[in-house]
């Protein structure tokens, strides 16, 4: 694995970790401000591992989660958590992109070994 990407998964764990503090120690102004590094990352390392399926699918996973997530936080900040609704479909988009995985990858090395 590259050293580099490791690292930039490892940072975007941090940012992570943090934006999620923030959110429940209720400080605002940091939630909000790690959200969108977080959100950034989180899409380049999907980018990032394009050329390998299974990172992919899980990076896929991670950022409509986090995504989700960022806007949960966010609805839960300034919208008297009323925007609940409309996150639930990111976190079963992530639900989907690994099922897509792992039953893709159970039928071709079913395939393979038929």
């Amino acid at each position: 694995m590259n050293v580099d990407l490791r690292k930039k998964e490892n940072l975007h764990v941090v940012f992570w970790l943090v934006k999620d503090f923030a959110w429940l120690a209720d400080w605002k102004w940091l939630g909000l401000g790690m959200a969108l590094p977080t959100v950034l990352l989180s899409i380049w390392l999907t980018i990032q591992s394009r050329q390998q399926r299974m990172d992919f699918f899980h990076n896929m996973a991670v950022t409509s989660w986090i995504i989700g997530n960022s806007m949960w936080m966010i609805g839960e900040f300034y919208f008297d958590d009323s925007i609940r609704h409309w996150v639930k479909p990111l976190f079963v988009l992530g639900f989907i992109s690994v099922a897509y995985y792992y039953i893709t990858d159970y039928l071709a090395r079913k395939k393979t070994n038929a």
